[in-house]
């Protein structure tokens, strides 16, 4: 029987190599790509309606509907507030400076920073929330189905310090069915005043 030459076995040993480092690399991505797609998926958006619990929190705002997506392990993130009680919305963005921590009262809950977007209504929200202030950023409380809610505002001045504005007390009213795409204020005007 004659021997095989070297080329041909240099030929089937690199293409075992091959073949097994694609295996390998398919068996160590299969479970990160699974992994993803379950938190892709599991990630939902809802619509949690709250109704003003105090006069304070009447004056400026009356009721809200917070936009709010919780993430694969509960976590939750707002991503917009609607008023309930006329046609307007404002966006936030997630974060802010440590200051915002700083000077909020006593017993504050803790929570989330947002930053109130200045787009569409958010700069009228802004100046309900901070009359005069340059910015604002809201602290919200862990924001369940069935339970109230805290918001505690802060905004910055012109002469760049911060100050606590107000805190906001809600009672917790019910969730929005919406469809997909659907909001419970679509295409909103100022509800906030004039910008």
């Amino acid at each position: 029987m004659p021997r095989p030459s070297l080329s041909l076995i240099l030929a089937a040993s690199t293409a075992g190599a091959v073949a097994a480092s694609v295996m390998a690399t398919t068996a160590l991505a299969a479970p990160a790509l699974a992994t993803t797609a379950l938190a892709t998926t599991a990630a939902d958006t809802r619509f949690l309606a709250f109704d003003a619990r105090d006069r304070a929190t009447q004056a400026l705002t009356r009721g809200v509907t917070l936009e709010v997506e919780r993430g694969w392990f509960g976590a939750t993130a707002v991503k917009r507030l609607f008023s309930s009680t006329s046609r307007g919305s404002a966006r936030f963005e997630r974060g802010g400076p440590d200051e915002v921590r700083r000077v909020l009262p006593d017993g504050a809950a803790d929570g989330g920073v947002y930053a109130v977007s200045p787009e569409g209504d958010g700069r009228a929200l802004s100046r309900a929330l901070c009359p005069s202030a340059d910015a604002a950023w809201i602290v919200v409380g862990r924001v369940r189905a069935g339970h109230p809610l805290r918001i505690e505002t802060v905004g910055r001045w012109a002469d760049g310090r911060f100050r606590h504005c107000v805190t906001l007390h809600y009672d917790y009213r019910g969730e929005w069915a919406t469809l997909q795409g659907a909001s419970p204020a679509r295409d909103a005007p100022a509800a906030f005043g004039p910008n």
